[in-house]
C-alpha cells in the first residue's frame, strides 16, 4: 500500500512535535477517511511493514484555573503603642564585702580541778560548799545540800539548833547543881530526885507553854527577816545584839560568826552526850563528872 503525501506530512509533523504519538482516535478517524476516498490517500497499495502502534496515554484535560478573587479584609487600625512609663531603675546594691572575723583558735577547756574536803580529805568537796559561809569546811558526806537555796535553809536550821544547844549545854548541869538550893530558897519542891535527875512530870505546864510561844515567835521573826532579801542578812542574823558585842569591821564579824557556829556544833554534841550518859548510867551529869562542876577539894574528899 502506498501512503499518501498527506499521511507522510502528518506523521512527520507528529514526530517533530517532541515525539508525540498520535492518539488511537485520530488513527481510527484517518483510517475511515482512507476507506472512503482511497485515491486521496493512496496511489498504490503495497504491503508495508507493520507499524508499531504506541498507545498514547490520554492526557488529562488541563483545567484553566480561574483567578480567585480575594476578599479584601478590612484594614485594622494599628494601635499606637502606648509609651510605658519607664520604671526608675533601682540602683543595684553592691554586695558589701563582710570583714572576715579572725578565727579564734579553740583552746582546750581546762580540766576541772577536783577540790577535796577539808574536814574529810579522802572525799571530794561538794560543789555547793564554796567556803563563803563561816565554818564551811566542805562537810556534807550524805549530800543533803543540792543547791545554794538548800544550803541556806540548812544553815538556818543549823544556827537555830546551835543556839538552843548552847543554852541546853550550859543550863543542864547548872540546873542539877543549883536546883535544890533555889527550891529551898523559895520553899519549892526540888525537881531533882535522889540521883540528881529531873522528873519531867513535876515541870509546870505554864513553863512548857511559855517555851513554845517564845520559840514560835523567834522562828516566825527569823523567817520574815530571811524573806526580805536584805543585803546585810545572813542565816541567823536577827539583828538582836543588846550588849553590842558584835564587831563593826568585816574581819571581826567573820571571826564572831565562826566562833558562834563552832561553839554551837560542840554544844549539840555535848547535849547529845548528856542525854545518852544519863539514860545509860541512871546518874546525873554532875555526879558522873563532878570534877567539871564542883570544887576540886570537894571532889577529892568524896573520892578519898
Amino acid at each position: 500500500m502506498r501512503i499518501s503525501t498527506a499521511s507522510i506530512l502528518i506523521l512527520s509533523a507528529s514526530a517533530s512535535s517532541a515525539f508525540v504519538v498520535p492518539s488511537k482516535s485520530s488513527i481510527i478517524r484517518e483510517t475511515s477517511l482512507m476507506e472512503q476516498n482511497p485515491l486521496f490517500f493512496v496511489d498504490e497499495i503495497e504491503p508495508a511493514t507493520p507499524a508499531v502502534i504506541v498507545e498514547e496515554k490520554a492526557e488529562a484535560p488541563v483545567l484553566e484555573k480561574k483567578p480567585v478573587v480575594k476578599k479584601e479584609e478590612p484594614v485594622k487600625q494599628e494601635k499606637k503603642p502606648v509609651a510605658k512609663k519607664e520604671k526608675s531603675v533601682k540602683q543595684e546594691k553592691k554586695p558589701v564585702a563582710k570583714k572576715e572575723k579572725p578565727v579564734k583558735e579553740e583552746t582546750p577547756a581546762p580540766e576541772a580541778v577536783v577540790l577535796m574536803s577539808k574536814s574529810l580529805p579522802f572525799m571530794e568537796r561538794p560543789s555547793v560548799l564554796t567556803g563563803e559561809l563561816a565554818g564551811d569546811v566542805g562537810f556534807d558526806p550524805f549530800g543533803f545540800a543540792k543547791s545554794s537555796e538548800d544550803l541556806m535553809n540548812y544553815r538556818e536550821a543549823e544556827i537555830k539548833h546551835s543556839r538552843l544547844a548552847m543554852l541546853a549545854a550550859a543550863g543542864w548541869p547548872l540546873s542539877e547543881v543549883l536546883d535544890k538550893k533555889i527550891a529551898s530558897l523559895f520553899g519549892w519542891d526540888p525537881l531533882l530526885d535522889s540521883t540528881d535527875r529531873v522528873e519531867l512530870g513535876k515541870v509546870s505546864l505554864f513553863y512548857w507553854g511559855a517555851i513554845v510561844i517564845i520559840a514560835a515567835y523567834i522562828d516566825t521573826f527569823g523567817y520574815w527577816k530571811s524573806q526580805r532579801n536584805e543585803k546585810d542578812y545572813f542565816p541567823g542574823n536577827l539583828g538582836w545584839d543588846p550588849l553590842s558585842v558584835y564587831p563593826k569591821d568585816e574581819a571581826g564579824q567573820l571571826r564572831m560568826q565562826l566562833a558562834e557556829i563552832k561553839h554551837g556544833r560542840l554544844a549539840m554534841i555535848a547535849t547529845l552526850g548528856f542525854a545518852t550518859q544519863e539514860y545509860v548510867s541512871k546518874i546525873g551529869v554532875v555526879d558522873e563528872t563532878p570534877f567539871f562542876f564542883y570544887p576540886v577539894s570537894q571532889t577529892m574528899s568524896d573520892v578519898l
